[in-house]
């Protein structure tokens, strides 16, 4: 990830420097690909830090945290605090374990619809007076047959309770 630091009124020692990484390098835990920040420190005329934190993370944009205090060092750590509760946040929803849950079960629903070949027994010709009787005791869903004049049928239970022929 690249890192600027950027200091306006004020001159960065390295210990400045070295504080700011080792703030981005904590938030850094939270694995969400951050591509780039920007950490601007300036003082104004009173004597008080403004930290300005700004965050490139891919699929959410950007994030922006300001905190403004009269030590340079606990204004970084309160701006810090602010984006870990940003982060967190975003991390928890992209990590929802009602989700994962949810995938698990359609994963489960999917592997149970699982295809069956069976044998097609159409050779031998029936009436269709046949064909209901023997659909009837097999307790199938639907049948297929050839009738008296070699065409093929399908035989099936309807919506209402009717059998139904194609």
């Amino acid at each position: 990830m690249n890192t600027t630091v950027v200091g306006r009124n004020v001159e960065l020692t390295e210990a400045m420097k070295d504080h700011v990484r080792k703030v981005i390098d904590e938030v850094e835990k939270y694995n969400l690909g951050i591509m780039h920040s920007v950490v601007t420190i300036e003082k104004d005329k009173r004597d008080f830090f403004d930290v300005e934190i700004i965050m490139n993370i891919p699929e959410k944009g950007t994030a922006v945290v300001h905190f403004k205090d009269k030590d340079m060092y606990a204004a970084l750590d309160k701006a810090k605090d602010k984006l870990e509760k940003l982060l967190r946040r975003y991390h928890d929803k992209k990590t929802n374990y009602k989700q994962k849950d949810r995938l698990e079960e359609l994963i489960v629903e999917e592997a149970q619809d699982e295809i069956v070949e069976m044998p097609l027994d159409i050779e031998k010709p029936l009436s269709i007076e046949e064909a209901v009787e023997e659909f009837k005791n097999s307790g199938l869903y639907f049948m297929v047959f050839r009738d008296v004049n070699g065409e093929k049928r399908v035989i099936y239970r309807r919506k209402d309770g009717k059998l139904g022929l194609y």
